[in-house]
């Protein structure tokens, strides 16, 4: 027997796997979900086992195995859910833990350069499977009934009252991306909002839809790293930005915020976290989608946290939220995929769907969660509850 048929049968429990290669079908497992995973060629098992947290993406990108009744996805989970406790054993490493991203030194340079790799992408690929504000990051699903675009809102909200602003707030919101969360905050204060990013599409999308929502007065875009700002401001957030920063950059990151921030301001920190200690990089993601990244776990957040002598008002975990939110983008990304395979090529929509399904069940059974940490100088920076977040839910 091969070796990846005694892998195979000793461990999918968990799922049915449909397995196909050039000796014909052999199923494995029971129960739901169920998934048909077609090999293509005799070398694309060994080449997976080789090096699977590189090459069972990247063998998907070159056309080498395929799902037949689109469930990829589904495949995924059973790999994960079957195979996710041996990831740290190399001949086991069939799925290792997603999002956990190499430790990198980010210098100014290398972050605008690692920017470039992914939000510099047509801004038409994002706005085809985004929300119709383009808020890039984790939604707030109260129940599974609401659309994409309220839990957008839903997000924007839940962070706006943990801002808590005053009349007349200055904010400064680090990685602004396309302005949204910006402009939500300008539309629902009067409060002036100062945005900075990387990325020179993205600014430039920014100040065009702030302009045409004439927000002009209240929200400024520039581009610049966080290192090199400087001001005072009442309340400062950053949604999705923190992942990019680099482990080396933790203390950085949060003394500027200490720097930044008014002695009775109040900051968010929302970020991609893992709920497991310290993990190495999945080397597909750091390869192919975010470069320089780095996914933390709370312990490393919370002692740069400590270092800088900030006061952690609160911190909420995120669980399954982006996992829903990855499902509608992978689904609204579906519905115009031939477009893109006419504009980018098959490889680039198989590496695109491949990102966007394995995060989805990194989300749903893996270790990934979203933190959401709120921060002041003092413990009097906030109330002591957050029944002033649900009274008007």
């Amino acid at each position: 027997m091969k070796l990846h048929e005694t892998l195979l049968k000793s461990r999918i429990s968990q799922g049915t796997l449909k397995f196909k290669d050039q000796d014909g079908e052999t199923i494995y497992g029971s129960g739901d979900p169920i998934a048909s995973w077609e090999i293509h060629r005799k070398s694309t098992i060994p080449r997976i086992l080789r090096n699977p947290g590189l090459q069972l993406g990247e063998s998907y990108m070159d056309q080498d195995w395929s799902c037949p009744d689109d469930s990829l996805a589904d495949l995924l989970t059973i790999l994960r859910r079957n195979f996710q406790t041996d990831y740290d054993r190399s001949w086991y490493q069939w799925f290792e833990k997603l999002y956990t991203f190499l430790q990198s030194w980010n210098s100014v340079g290398t972050s605008v350069k690692n920017v470039e790799r992914h939000y510099d992408l047509d801004e038409p690929l994002f706005r085809s499977f985004l929300d119709s504000d383009m808020h890039y990051s984790c939604a707030y699903f109260r129940d599974d009934q609401v659309s994409l675009e309220e839990a957008q809102q839903a997000k924007c909200r839940h962070i706006f009252d943990k801002l808590l602003l005053n009349s007349g707030a200055n904010v400064l919101d680090i990685g602004c991306g396309w302005g949204s969360l910006a402009m939500y905050i300008a539309e629902h204060s009067d409060a002036h909002v100062t945005g900075i990013t990387l990325s020179e599409p993205q600014l430039s999308a920014a100040r065009e839809r702030s302009a045409s929502r004439k927000l002009e007065n209240q929200v400024q875009f520039q581009l610049e790293d966080y290192r090199d700002h400087e001001g005072s401001y009442d309340a400062i957030v950053s949604v999705g930005m923190f992942e990019h920063v680099g482990k080396k950059h933790f203390n950085t990151f949060f003394n500027k915020i200490k720097h930044l921030l008014k002695p009775d301001g109040v900051a968010l920190l929302h970020t991609i976290g893992t709920s497991s200690p310290p993990t190495p990089t999945n080397r597909w993601i750091s390869k192919y989608i975010f470069p320089g990244g780095y996914i933390p776990a709370l312990s490393e957040i919370v002692s740069s946290i400590e270092s800088s002598q900030l006061v952690n008002l609160d911190t909420e975990v995120w669980r399954r939220h982006y996992a829903a939110t990855l499902r509608e983008w992978n689904r609204r990304f579906q519905s115009v995929r031939d477009r893109f395979v006419g504009e980018k090529g098959e490889r680039f929509c198989r590496m695109w769907e491949f990102y966007l399904g394995a995060c989805e069940t990194a989300f749903m059974i893996g270790d990934l969660v979203v933190f959401q940490i709120q921060l002041g100088h003092s413990n009097n920076s906030a109330p002591l509850t957050r029944i002033y977040l649900y009274s008007s839910a």
